[in-house]
């Protein structure tokens, strides 16, 4: 089946390249092209195209604008093309809200280092996009702009990390073999939570994600109380220039306390430390003190932070006393981290199908019979209130 795309973008250059490279692919029809946000909206209306991708600074109508626009007409998956800097992390942050799917660094180079490379990565990315479900079909209901929220003040701007990207260049494919047994979604996972116990203590609360996960920790973490008792460490692939926005950005919009974590913090109730971009993030348990060790990321890793690292190292400090949490997502990271947690004893949750954008990591950890419940993400945060003492 053909994918069919429309390019919107103010570069003539960038639209022409960007055409070249996804019509080779023999996979992929481009069957139009915008030089603005408002021209784009309407040929999106007109076309229907199965994806978008969209620059985000564009004239007479900019990306954010126009994909608000078009998940109000007509929602289809969009990739946005952004900039690896503070400020376009906190503009791809924003048009991610407002319905875009993923997005990818506008600078080739910054993508990849030949042009094979860069063709498989494009390519790759786009049709992973068209399988996906526009995050506008999740509802926003509960959603505060960290304009608009007062839970903290504001928080001193990070200077940008580096240029790596972090995601890998080829994600996963989720499988579809289904579940031996129980009742199961068209993809092979439990459509309902499987079980429910009693609130339990959890020593520390792991959340996990990737496609998807910025707007789904946003949903999930601004839910929860100041006094939420565990806490909480967060592995979103992401590039090591937008995680310290990321941070930011929650911290805005949450009642208990986000930051980017650093080497050495001390975990505690009521604080969330995000995994840094580009590195990996363990934790390690000494005299009964647990503790964040920030770790350069292997380049022999794809992810970098990797779910699977983080989680492993909660099964090692704190057997049987951990809570894995995975949510929408490319590829199958978590599940091998999921495992041990779970052969030490700790419970692990995943998101459903139908309220994930990409359902992969979830679908992962559920097939592989690891879920102890199965959650829609907007019962995610309630779980957890419900089920955390």
């Amino acid at each position: 089946m053909t994918v069919s795309v429309l390019v919107v973008d103010d570069s003539g250059f960038f639209r022409k390249r960007l055409t070249e490279i996804l019509t080779a692919s023999g996979q992929i029809r481009v069957v139009g092209v915008a030089s603005n946000g408002r021209e784009g909206v309407e040929l999106a209306e007109s076309l229907r195209p199965d994806v978008i991708t969209m620059d985000y600074e564009m004239p007479i109508m900019d990306g954010i604008s126009a994909v608000r626009e078009i998940m109000k007409r007509h929602p289809v998956p969009v990739l946005m093309f952004s900039s690896l800097t503070y400020e376009g992390a906190r503009i791809t942050l924003d048009a991610l809200e407002a319905g875009a799917v993923d997005f990818l660094p506008k600078n080739f180079e910054e993508i990849a280092r030949d042009g094979s490379q860069l063709q498989k990565i494009l390519i790759d990315r786009v049709l992973d996009v068209a399988r996906s479900r526009p995050s506008s079909r999740v509802s926003h209901s509960n959603y505060q702009s960290p304009s608009q929220s007062t839970s903290h003040s504001s928080r001193p701007d990070q200077t940008a990390l580096g240029k790596v990207f972090s995601r890998p260049s080829t994600p996963g494919r989720p499988e579809t073999r289904p579940l031996p047994s129980g009742d199961q979604s068209a993809h092979g996972a439990p459509s309902r939570p499987s079980r429910k116990g009693p609130a339990r203590h959890y020593a520390v609360v792991g959340i996990g994600t990737s496609t998807g996960g910025p707007v789904a920790l946003q949903r999930v973490l601004a839910a929860l109380p100041a006094t939420f008792p565990s806490p909480i460490v967060l592995v979103q692939h992401m590039p090591a220039s937008f995680t310290p926005a990321f941070a930011e950005r929650l911290n805005k919009l949450c009642k208990i306390e986000v930051r980017q974590a650093e080497d050495g913090d001390i975990l505690r109730p009521g604080l969330a430390l995000l995994a840094p971009g580009g590195k990996q993030m363990m934790v390690e348990n000494r005299g009964g003190q647990p503790r964040v060790r920030i770790l350069p990321g292997d380049e022999r890793l794809n992810y970098r932070p990797c779910v699977d690292v983080t989680f492993g190292s909660l099964a090692r400090a704190y057997p049987g006393k951990t809570l894995g949490v995975i949510l929408t997502g490319m590829g199958s990271d978590g599940r091998e981290g999921c495992r041990m947690m779970k052969q030490s004893g700790s419970q692990i949750w995943s998101q459903d199908e139908k309220s994930s954008v990409i359902y992969g990591m979830p679908m992962a950890v559920a097939k592989a019979g690891l879920s102890d419940e199965v959650l829609a993400l907007d019962d995610v945060a309630p779980r957890l209130i419900e089920g955390v003492s």
